[in-house]
């Protein structure tokens, strides 16, 4: 069963002096919350090797449907695949950070991977600062976390300036319009950018301006001129652009191919957010203590869990029984996608049956943790929840 602390002093004084007023939830119950999950240093040890090993096994798994051509099977706009393999075999293109959802752990429960989210991952405020600022407000050792994330973004950034010189290190980061939380968790991107000695800016995507021949260009009303960046972070699934955007598709594939620009993250990070990559893994390591079974159809012996190959937030989520009646769903806006199936597994959960599912930064390396709280499928009505390691 989950532990938890509950700390007096709640974060929201913090929030709203920054201004990041979306983690209050003022429309529902509080996105962020006075209590702490507690774990030991044995498991946050156990997260970080088990992300260490998931990040090399899908390496493997991202080969093999290069290698066999599987891009169909795995939803991949047709138009993204040329851009997919450029970016795999350039080494120089590196992927900047990602985050692991992973069930078990607690009550020496297996770690289990229950996906990726590779490409445009969020809850980096949440974990790399609100938790730590958390332990402080309260007068706690805030070395009392598995939480290196900010610094190891850094060092993330700095990496990618030096493997690239022959770039500029100017960097463009980009979201879509009205959504305040992908603005935040950019910005705090951008700080880590700055730091690691990137000149930094924003525009909102339907700002940027492209070119085949020349590049990414932000335009400066003030003075009037396109100011041109090496580097273009952009917070928009690459399947949209995909499948929403064509010509931009094409258009950044001749920008990337001519080293007009470099795209973070990477366009093959692609391979690792389809959860048919899940499918993948189970095939080139069945039975991995750190996998679940994961099959296109439902299974016919076991409960399992049905997820469209390129959802987000849980949505359209649903718990099957054996044999495929639903027994618990979310709806969403991708039901027209292909599925796969996914063993069933339970989330921990605390003594009020809150289910509890561990989320894991990857920058290179393991760097951070933070859980999210909700029912048995986790959505957008989910919380964050802070961890202290005894």
């Amino acid at each position: 069963m989950i532990k938890l602390k509950t700390l007096s002093n709640h974060p929201e004084k913090a929030l709203q002096n920054v201004g990041w007023n979306w983690m209050l939830g003022t429309d529902t119950s509080p996105y962020v919350v006075s209590d702490m999950v507690v774990i030991s240093e044995e498991l946050a040890n156990q997260y970080y090797e088990a992300a260490g090993t998931l990040y090399d096994m899908l390496i493997e798994a991202g080969q093999y449907v290069i290698d066999n051509n599987l891009f169909k099977e795995m939803g991949i706009p047709e138009n993204l695949v040329e851009l997919i393999r450029t970016s795999w075999i350039d080494d120089r293109h590196v992927h900047l950070y990602g985050r692991f959802d992973l069930a078990g752990g607690i009550d020496n429960e297996p770690v289990k991977l229950i996906e990726f989210n590779a490409d445009t991952a969020t809850c980096i405020p949440e974990t790399a600062v609100v938790q730590w600022a958390h332990l402080r407000m309260n007068g706690l050792d805030d070395s009392m976390q598995f939480n290196t994330v900010y610094e190891t973004l850094v060092s993330q950034f700095r990496f990618l300036k030096d493997i690239n010189n022959d770039l500029n290190p100017s960097i463009l980061f980009s979201t879509m319009r009205g959504y305040a939380e992908d603005d935040t968790n950019v910005n705090l991107l951008a700080e880590a950018a700055k730091e690691a000695g990137f000149d930094t800016d924003f525009a909102y995507v339907d700002e940027v301006e492209f070119s085949n021949g020349q590049g990414i260009f932000k335009f400066e009303s003030d003075g009037g001129n396109f100011i041109r960046f090496d580097f273009w972070f952009k917070l928009v699934p690459w399947e949209y652009i995909g499948n929403d955007e064509p010509e931009l598709a094409a258009m950044l594939t001749d920008i990337v191919r001519t080293r007009k620009a470099l795209i973070l993250n990477p366009a093959y990070t692609l391979l690792f957010q389809s959860k048919y990559i899940l499918k993948i893994l189970w095939d080139l390591y069945p039975y991995h203590p750190l996998l679940l079974q994961t099959e296109r159809y439902a299974l016919p012996h076991k409960q399992s869990v049905s997820k469209v190959l390129f959802g987000r937030e849980g949505a359209n989520v649903s718990i099957l029984e054996k044999g495929g009646e639903v027994l618990e769903s979310v709806e969403g806006e991708y039901d027209t996608q292909n599925k796969i199936f996914q063993e069933y597994i339970r989330f921990p959960t605390d003594a009020a049956g809150f289910s509890y599912q561990a989320g894991v930064f990857y920058a290179g390396e393991a760097c951070g943790l933070g859980f999210r709280r909700g029912g048995k499928i986790l959505d957008n009505t989910a919380q964050f929840v802070g961890h202290i390691v005894e």
